[in-house]
């Protein structure tokens, strides 16, 4: 009998990826499936990407990097984060990471132990809650609400936080919803932080330059008040094609940076030296297919909401950012994961189940633009008629 520590008792899951293992193991059935589930752009890594890989590979980068990242690449992300939002921030601050969750997983480590409160956004990315588990922390959920355009309520946010809390957790432009955070609430929330001043923040921005009708992203980078605990989550999985990769980017305040550091090198001593090489050209070659892809997600969204909002018992407010709708399907009668699990049983369609990403996922249902739009349309077909045949079976 092995003694593990009860803490990994306490440690979920991922739906999406049980959910893209069923969906492949049914297609080599040879079962057609059309996956909405997975967030993972279907575009290839943009050729120069991959061609800075191989270059660093045939110039002998096979060792140890630094722990924090090789210092160009630093410099880049800083450059980067100044150009876009006119932010100053030292590379001295900028850690190198295998992928996001990395940031997450040392943020809630540090400031989560029993007795504490972390408050993290539901529906939300579901690491957040099973990472404040582990540590023994209490998960307090700040919800997410539709009637707010799926944009978080900085009044809300605040009303929750006690003596207890020592973290919090947001995300704009926002997964599962899509919904983006206007700079006016999240004014407030700065604001009102300030009431609170032992109280982290932890920004997760992964989906910053994917935002669409004229919405712009508003960084916490930008506000300096909160410069000293705030914590910025990004990379370059999303915007560059990168999934596979393992390669993102944090922010840290003085005092946290080499708390960081050290749990980098104590558990993955440093990113692998070609994919820093390959995402300093992403940061510092051109950007046309960048824009390339946030064009074409733009024009699936529309046709994503427009299908859903055509189909009976769902209704979609229209996502302001990422790559995902999150429609409400609770006129329909099923409970959100039995309908995502016939979905893909039945019609061949991977969707998540809202509940997936929390208590306040009910009724709703996570659909990926990341498809073509000639998947997206036949699998909008299928839903459709599936939905009747149901209905009318009962």
């Amino acid at each position: 009998m092995l003694d593990i520590v009860p803490a990994f008792a306490r440690i979920g899951e991922e739906n999406a990826f049980a959910v893209l293992a069923r969906a492949t193991e049914l297609a080599r059935q040879g079962r057609d499936i059309i996956n909405l589930g997975i967030g993972q752009p279907d575009f290839p890594t943009p050729g120069h990407i991959v061609e800075a890989a191989i270059k660093a590979l045939r110039d002998g980068q096979h060792g140890y990097t630094p722990a924090t990242g090789i210092l160009p690449l630093r410099e880049a992300v800083a450059a980067d984060v100044h150009r876009r939002f006119g932010a100053e921030v030292s590379p001295e601050r900028v850690m190198v990471v295998p992928g996001g969750k990395v940031t997450m997983f040392m943020a809630i480590l540090m400031f989560g132990q029993p007795g504490v409160e972390i408050l993290y956004p539901d529906p939300g990315f579901p690491i957040y809650r099973s990472m404040i588990e582990f540590t023994g922390a209490t998960p307090v959920p700040v919800p997410i609400r539709e009637e707010n355009g799926f944009a978080f309520s900085a009044e809300e946010t605040l009303s929750l936080i006690t003596p207890r809390t020592r973290l919090l957790i947001i995300n704009s432009p926002a997964n599962p919803t899509g919904g983006v955070t206007p700079r006016a609430e999240i004014d407030k929330l700065v604001a009102g932080l300030a009431r609170f001043p032992r109280v982290a923040l932890m920004s997760d921005e992964i989906y910053d330059q994917m935002t669409y009708d004229g919405e712009a992203h508003c960084s916490l980078l930008t506000y300096p008040e909160i410069r000293d605990r705030l914590i910025l989550l990004n990379g370059w999985s999303k915007t560059y094609a990168m999934t596979g990769w393992r390669l993102g980017w944090s922010i840290w305040p003085e005092k946290a940076y080499e708390a960081a550091r050290k749990l980098a090198v104590n558990s993955f001593s440093c990113v692998n030296a070609p994919a820093q090489w390959a995402g300093l050209a992403a940061l510092t070659g051109p950007q046309d297919d960048v824009h390339r892809m946030v064009a074409e997600f733009d024009r699936r969204r529309k046709a994503v909401v427009a299908g859903l909002n055509a189909l009976p018992g769902i209704s979609c407010a229209t996502p302001k950012g990422a790559f995902y709708a999150f429609p409400n399907i609770s006129q329909t009668g099923w409970k959100a994961k039995k309908l995502a699990s016939a979905l893909l049983e039945k019609a061949g369609i991977a969707t998540i189940g809202g509940p997936d990403f929390g208590v306040y996922g009910e009724g709703y249902l996570r659909l990926s633009s990341a498809n073509s739009l000639p998947n997206i349309e036949r699998a909008l077909a299928r839903i459709g008629e599936f939905l009747a045949t149901e209905q009318a079976a009962a």
